[in-house]
Parts: C-alpha cells; structure tokens; sequence
C-alpha cells in the first residue's frame, strides 16, 4: 500500500548545511510525488527557505527563543495538530528531540528521527535525553550504512528500529553545463585548473587535508586555483568561526594565500561545481555527504576520503577514495588527473550516470516513503490509534 498522509519535516533552521539542503529537496520531491508535506523550522534564520517551493504555505517556524526554551514543544504539538501530521520527521538534534516530545501531546502521529553523520562523541546532555525520549520515537532513517552501525554500537538503538535511506540529488538542477560560461559568471580564469571544496568551517571537514593538499599540487601545477566554498555556522556555533580564522591563518603559513579563495556561503552552489575540474572532499567523518552527489550530478569527478560510505557512494570509475589525512595521496590523484583530460571525461560520464541511476529525487522519495508506510503499518499492527 502506498503512503498517504500530510508529512511534517522538522529541522533546526535552514541554514547553509547538508541537513538543511537535504530537507528543502525533500519536501519539494514529496510535492512533486503528490505527497502533502510542511517544513518546520525551530529558527527564524532561513537562508535557504528561497529554494522551498511553496514556502509561503509550507514553511512554518516554531521560534525557539532560547536553549531551554520548552514552550517550543506544546507550539510544535498545536501546529503539528492543526496540520493534521501523520508523519514527523525531525533533522538535527533539537528539532528531533522537540518531535519527540511532541508526540505525548498529539498521539496521531508516528515520529522519525534521523542519523546524518558517523564516528563522533555524542554529548552527555544530548545522549540522555535521547535515550529518555526513545519510546516516543518510531524509527531512526541514517543516511548511511555507517550511521546506522553506529546508532547501534553506540546509542543502542534495536536494529529493526533503524533504515537507511542514502541522500537524494537534484540530477535536473545539478547537471553537466559548460565549464568556460560557469568560470565566467564566477570571475574565475577560464585556462587554470579548478579543484574545489564545498564545506561548512566545521572541524569534522578536516579543511588542513585540503589546504596541503593544495601546497602539494601547487608543486606539479602552478596555475591551479583552490575555491573554499562555505562559511561559519550560523552564530558561530560548535566554535566554527574561530576554526574559519586558524584557517584562514593556515593558507597564510603554507604561502597559498593567492591560489585559494573563499566566496563564502552560495546561495546556489551549482555554478563552483561546474566551473571546477575536479572536487574533493577531506572529511574526517560523515553521512552520506550531499555535495559529492552534487558534483557527480553535474559530471565532476571527485577526490574523498574513505570515511562512513563514500567508498560506496565514488565507486571505482567514479572518482577516488583515498586514506584519512593522507593529503599526498590525493594530492597524487588530483595532480595525475588535472594532466590527463581524457580520464576526467571517462570519470565526469561514470559520475553522472551513477548517481543519475542510484541516486535520483525519485530513489530518494520511494525510499523514504517506504519507511514511513512500513512504521506506519507496524503501529497498525499494535493496535495504534490512526
């Protein structure tokens, strides 16, 4: 039986992040299914909100006006209530544990939570009061097989509890164009090599890798350009602007200060993907990140580390995987291949058509649909209230 039924995606805010940008195309690829669906954010802060279609109907904010602000769980009841939600589905801690606790005050909905990274050190203060808002919460979604083994290993979540659901890209909006007209609305140089980086200044991206890994290439292509694209967090929250300037500093100490640049955060990302040659990615840990999907969508090949389920997601013909922290070994793949056009075409055609097959709007809606209609019929079956 296919899912019906108004869906409610629960976020802290819509700021410039993978979980935000992941719930924006989500809530438009349920639209588009014909699935009546309503973001909620916790925030006012809404830079991405422009990419919502709708949004005037279906973007709603529950204010949370402070850290202990529990008000913002009887509004968010009263408003999932009125909405009549029959699946709540929260994204990032907060937001998650306020849908949690929602769910005593309106018992007609099956709540979802979500696991979107891997390998980190929960908090005290957020691990108990997860394990104590558990029986309110139907089903994790992970976004990688990673995530969903450390969910168990380390929050003890049962594993018929938990599913995995990979990210979803936009293969209509992020898509091949030409590389000399994207430079061009850049301001880049239309004959130097590109190699970018779409990243949040947050420690977890390892950005040291990639700026010595820029030194390292430098040496074998001295033309090469290095597009940092991405800010702080909102507020400067889990220390980013402070880690944005020792960065900063970095470039200035390893003498690369004229090769990389820092636009900042993008409104619309898919013009830096195509402008560059290749993209990389230094993470130390992840989910499934969106922005290697975003540029094998647009035919760029990618460097990542081999972290949580990239392996699986640049599989061999695609991009490369390369060790933790190794900055030579990328360094080696992105200077070999900067020489060697030809491969870039084979690998931008792999990347595509890959992604294009597994990774689709439409891969990503049926999954999650999926999940819900299989939670909703195991509540069914126990006799719960719908």
């Amino acid at each position: 039986m296919p899912f019906a039924g108004v869906v409610c995606l629960v976020v802290s805010n819509l700021e410039y992040g993978g979980a935000q940008r992941q719930v924006v195309t989500l809530a438009n690829q349920f639209a588009a299914c014909g699935i009546s669906s309503h973001v909620i954010s916790l925030s006012a802060y809404l830079p991405l909100a422009a990419g919502l279609e709708g949004a005037a109907s279906r973007l709603h904010v529950v204010q949370k006006r402070f850290r202990a602000d529990v008000s913002v769980v009887w509004r968010l009841a009263a408003l999932l209530r009125r909405l009549q939600a029959k699946v709540t589905h929260g994204f990032l801690l907060d937001a998650e544990l306020a849908a949690r606790l929602a769910r005593p005050l309106y018992r007609r909905t099956i709540v979802i939570g979500s696991e979107r990274n891997t390998d980190y050190q929960p908090r005290r203060r957020h691990l108990v009061p997860l394990r104590l808002t558990g029986r309110w919460c139907d089903a994790i979604i992970a976004n990688s097989h990673a995530g969903k083994r450390f969910r168990q290993r380390v929050f003890g979540d049962s594993a018929d509890s938990l599913f995995v659901v990979p990210n979803g890209v936009d293969t209509g909006r992020f898509s091949p164009d030409e590389q000399r007209a994207a430079r061009a609305r850049l301001g880049l140089p239309t004959q130097a090599a590109v190699v970018g980086m779409v990243a949040s200044f947050k420690t977890q991206k390892n950005h040291p890798m990639f700026f010595r890994m820029a030194r390292s290439v430098l040496e074998r292509c001295p033309q090469a350009v290095f597009p940092c694209i991405g800010g702080a967090l909102h507020g400067g929250l889990e220390g980013s602007g402070a880690y944005q300037a020792e960065m900063r500093a970095l470039v200035a100490e390893l003498g690369i200060a004229d090769r990389v640049l820092f636009p900042g955060n993008q409104d619309e990302v898919v013009d830096w993907y195509r402008a560059c040659d290749l993209t990389v990615l230094t993470s130390r840990r992840e989910g499934t990140p969106n922005v290697l999907l975003e540029s094998m969508a647009c035919g760029v090949p990618v460097v990542a580390t081999d972290v949580a389920d990239n392996a699986l997601i640049v599989r061999e013909g695609t991009g490369f995987i390369v060790p933790y922290d190794d900055h030579a070994a990328m360094a080696g793949h992105v200077a070999r291949l900067l020489g060697r056009p030809e491969e870039r075409r084979e690998l931008s055609r792999a990347a595509r058509a890959w992604v294009e097959a597994e990774f689709s709007l439409a891969r990503l809606c049926d999954r999650t649909l999926a999940v819900y209609q299989a939670v909703r019929e195991r509540r069914r079956d126990g006799a719960a209230r719908w």
